[in-house]
């Protein structure tokens, strides 16, 4: 599938789902096009923005405007910036002022930030009214690559990570990649654990690229819009293969196992962990562990450390600052997640770089024994 065209400066990669199927645009600029690119698909003429703290002050402003000069009526919701915005107080709030706003079927609900912004949010437009219109418009390089395509929305529950959802496809993704210029380097460095991440699922000579130009891909021009826009593509082609995640789409949890139970551990302390932080040390062991089942060798894992820690990325428990609960409760954790089946373990492997499989049933008692070994 041949989906990604070139435009002056900026990429699409399409997402062919039926009457669902959406563009995803990459590229400089895309904020003050907003407007016009909402209004040249929508019927409607009423948009809610949902933003935070931190993103707001950077780009609503630019956004609205965009939206005006389009003939979209707009009112903005500014939520507190972290993870634990990702509630059930959250979503009721977001919920009332969507509906306060006037928002019909028809209308958009506009997600302007990152992950935690463009889950919530898609949530709120999956369920308010059944469901409204969406536009993601990620503002991180984590939401851009990851989060923002695909349809999974979700808040988080005292259980764990995302066990609250729904699967809502966005109507449009603007993947402005001027706004990455206003990250910190370890924001930057979060998002780009998900980039690392396609080439180590399926596609091996993408990871070697990155190996060999990931300074240009975090110093910002055309070498960071195709390796976004290599990502999308990896995503879409995967969500359209299994949309639902009954099957491969699972393996686009490569690191998100163990990541998502040192996140529960470290109580979504962003000063401690941040997402794409726990998918790196998450991407490893899953290496380490797949090494230790005699599934592949362990210069892969490695391999895949080594790199990872070159950009600047934790790559082991250790690495996180403060103590951690012992193996056992990290164990829970795991049990909780949203990828077991039946009480059985589930747990995204590899037989190589670029070789990660689905592997069902894993014996608990292997994994303890390993995150014993490796807690230290």
């Amino acid at each position: 599938m041949n989906a990604i065209t070139s435009a002056p400066a900026v990429q699409t990669v399409h997402v062919p789902l039926g009457e669902r199927a959406y563009d995803i645009l990459i590229g400089p600029g895309l904020i003050a096009r907003a407007g016009a690119e909402i209004a040249s698909r929508l019927k409607g003429r009423k948009a809610a923005i949902i933003t935070d703290e931190h993103v707001a002050p950077l780009y609503l402003e630019a956004l609205v405007a965009s939206l005006d000069a389009a003939g979209i009526v707009s009112a903005a919701v500014v939520l507190p910036a972290g993870e634990k915005t990702k509630s059930f107080e959250h979503l009721i709030d977001v919920c009332d002022k969507v509906l306060e706003a006037r928002v019909e079927r028809n209308d958009c609900v506009i997600a302007l930030g990152g992950g935690v912004i463009g889950d919530l949010s898609g949530f709120a437009a999956g369920i308010v009214r059944r469901g409204v219109r969406f536009v993601q418009v990620p503002t991180s390089l984590l939401a851009q690559v990851d989060s923002s395509v695909g349809g999974k929305t979700g808040i988080n529950s005292r259980h764990g990570k995302n066990l609250v959802g729904v699967f809502h496809q966005p109507d449009l993704v603007l993947a402005d990649t001027d706004v990455l210029n206003t990250l910190s380097a370890r924001e930057f460095r979060a998002g780009y654990a998900e980039v690392a991440k396609y080439g180590l699922i399926d596609k091996p000579d993408f990871f070697t690229w990155l190996e060999t130009n990931w300074k240009a891909v975090f110093s910002g021009g055309s070498s960071r819009i195709e390796a976004i826009a290599t990502s999308c593509q990896a995503k879409a082609d995967v969500v359209v293969a299994d949309e639902r995640e009954n099957g491969q789409r699972a393996l686009l949890n490569l690191g998100h196992t163990f990541g998502h139970a040192l996140e529960a551990a470290t109580a979504y302390d962003s000063r401690r962990l941040v997402h794409g932080e726990g998918v790196s040390i998450g991407m490893v062991l899953a290496h380490e562990f797949s090494a230790r089942m005699n599934l592949a060798s362990p210069d892969d894992a490695r391999r895949v450390e080594r790199h990872l820690k070159e950009v600047g990325l934790p790559t082991r428990m250790s690495d996180i600052p403060g103590e951690l609960p012992p193996a056992e409760t990290l164990m829970e954790a795991i049990a909780q997640d949203k990828k077991v089946k039946s009480g059985k373990l589930t747990f995204i492997l590899t037989r190589g770089i670029g070789q990660s499989f689905v592997a069902d049933d894993v014996p608990a008692s292997e994994v303890v024994s390993f995150l014993r070994e490796k807690h230290g």
